[in-house]
């Protein structure tokens, strides 16, 4: 049996063992976001973001303003707009759990001895 799950819905949520860790893969949660961000820098209606980009790219280097760069600013609207949710189901959701603790009871945690890291 693969290490490898998925769980699938709206938006598949793929989960990877590796050695330490459970990796949820969520890139179709991150092409929704991308589509955000591209659809409001793109909205006609509000051309503020896309000017506020072309502002930054057009700064040879951003100085800080009330603490904050014009970048981290530019980032924080778009974050304000762009997807941050997965829907589930509620199968989907208990899916996801079982996987998860599937997968994550297969892990191994290192102990530490005298300091350092061992299996």
């Amino acid at each position: 049996m693969s290490d490898d799950q998925n769980t699938t819905g709206p938006i598949p949520v793929y989960v990877r063992v590796v050695p330490t860790a459970v990796v949820l893969d969520l890139e179709a949660l991150t092409r929704l976001v991308v589509g955000d961000v591209v659809n409001a820098l793109l909205d006609p209606e509000d051309t503020g973001l896309w000017d506020r980009l072309h502002e930054l790219a057009d700064t040879e280097r951003a100085t800080p303003e009330e603490g904050r760069l014009p970048y981290e600013e530019l980032v924080a609207a778009l974050t304000d707009r762009a997807s941050s949710r997965v829907p589930l189901t509620v199968g989907r959701a208990r899916d996801l759990s079982t996987t998860l603790r599937m997968l994550a009871d297969r892990l191994t945690i290192p102990r530490q001895q005298d300091g350092r890291w061992a299996a």
